[in-house]
């Protein structure tokens, strides 16, 4: 950002307009402004792919991996983090909270060479399990030095819960959520508060953090604590609440050429969510917006990543700049591989449906290779624009399956539109010419 305020143009800023096809004339006071961001920490030990995220730029993935106090497999976490970098997600987080949580981010951080964003304040919660065998036995200096490692190890995007307070946390009980707070951070940091009657330390020493993130040049990704568990939740006073105090720190933060995106729900009713998109960015303007999901209804367990696409789709189309995705076993266990692959794929196409109305005229040319692939029966070509080619080829090559371009599948067989009507494969001047020849 501070770069871009003084009109230098950086190596990371011509890579991500390469990519969206844009100019640095136009992208630079984007980022200049807070509109754009492109998280690199500059002690990444490795080169990464960056991305643009923001207002102008195609909808992005996040994908969440990382252990819990009661499944500790790094192994499987590195192979949760392959197939995210195979199957095309953006950014990744690494979500751990048990064992030993600073040697899971490393290994992670070298497994996945895309942008990566942590939750420092599970570290914190970490330190209270694994040394003093309670997790609300942490000081202010654990919450902070939490903080400071993660972006020395080099993490691009921190979810920090700066916007929960004191006053927010004493009224939680009062309102009577049906679903409760379900951020796990939001949690420890509630919970941390109401006991020790202490403020919020991401929030008290937030100009501390702001240094740090300076010198890193890490992203804040400003988290959303009281985001509805629940549909029954939606947009009551603490999300909001919560929310204005996340645009008063992101103001602080750009001041100081801080990146910022904030983050969303959550649990949203199909009817609420293009008006959660507006609300939140009448608050914070033009800051970039990350959401996760949002979930429509509360009853799909098993298939989470297909309810939460739904509200993902129409958030992007809405605005929405940064998609977190969700697995089938959200609520229910930690993900496979299998199951991120899932969740990631929903969520690209997602992504490319909010696109097709954000940015249509570059985001419909994936549309129309496909559509011509389709009319002229051209199987290679419609698998390789497949969101999943294998799954495409693998399908496509079932038992029974004639192989070969120009040929039908076994969906339609001989009634298949292009064969019983060959003239609709042809649209060009010189295609029906040739056919009319032919004929």
């Amino acid at each position: 950002m501070g770069s871009a305020r003084r009109g230098i143009a950086t190596e990371e800023m011509k890579a991500v307009a390469k990519d969206e096809d844009v100019t640095l004339e136009w992208l630079m006071p984007k980022i200049a402004n807070g509109s754009i961001i492109i998280p690199h920490n500059n002690e990444r030990p490795q080169k990464i792919r960056v991305v643009g995220i923001g207002k102008g730029m195609k909808t992005k993935v996040n994908v969440n991996i990382g252990n819990s106090t009661l499944s500790n497999n790094l192994e499987e976490e590195i192979k949760k983090a392959k197939v995210a970098v195979k199957y095309h997600a953006d950014t990744i987080m690494d979500l751990s909270d048990g064992g030993d949580v600073g040697h899971f981010r490393r290994t992670l951080l070298d497994a996945a060479p895309i942008t990566f964003g942590t939750v420092p304040v599970y570290e914190a919660y970490n330190y209270g399990v694994e040394k003093n065998k309670n997790p609300l036995d942490i000081t202010e200096d654990d919450f902070l030095k939490a903080f400071e490692r993660n972006v020395k190890d080099g993490v691009d995007y921190t979810t920090i819960h700066s916007g929960i307070t004191k006053e927010i946390a004493k009224r939680i009980l009062s309102v009577k959520r049906h679903g409760g707070i379900v951020s796990k951070g939001g949690t420890i940091t509630a919970a941390w508060m109401l006991k020790y009657d202490k403020e919020n330390p991401y929030f008290e020493h937030f100009d501390y953090l702001i240094e740090l993130a300076r010198k890193y040049d890490v992203t804040f990704s400003l988290g959303d604590a009281l985001r509805p568990g629940s549909i029954l939740d939606s947009h009551d006073e603490l999300q909001v609440q919560e929310m204005i105090n996340v645009s008063r720190l992101t103001k602080q933060a750009h001041e100081k050429d801080v990146q910022v995106m904030v983050e969303g729900p959550g649990h949203v009713p199909l009817n609420e969510v293009a008006a959660n998109v507006r609300l939140a960015k009448s608050l914070i303007g033009d800051v970039p917006y990350y959401v996760l999901g949002p979930l429509v209804t509360d009853i799909a367990s098993g298939h989470d990543h297909i309810a939460s696409a739904i509200g993902a789709a129409i958030s992007a189309s809405e605005g929405v700049d940064l998609l977190c995705y969700l697995t089938p076993s959200e609520h229910l266990a930690l993900p496979t591989p299998e199951e991120v692959k899932a969740g990631l794929i929903a969520y690209r196409i997602a992504a490319h449906a909010g696109d097709l109305v954000k940015l249509r005229d570059k985001a419909i040319k994936w549309d129309m290779e496909m559509t011509e692939a389709r009319r002229t029966l051209n199987w290679e070509k419609q698998i390789a624009l497949s969101i999943d080619p294998e799954e495409a080829a693998r399908i496509h090559g079932r038992v029974g399956q004639i192989n070969g371009n120009t040929v039908p599948c076994t969906m339609c067989g001989g009634a298949c539109v292009y064969i019983m009507l060959p003239q609709q494969r042809y649209n060009t001047p010189e295609e029906i010419e040739k056919l009319q020849q032919a004929s």
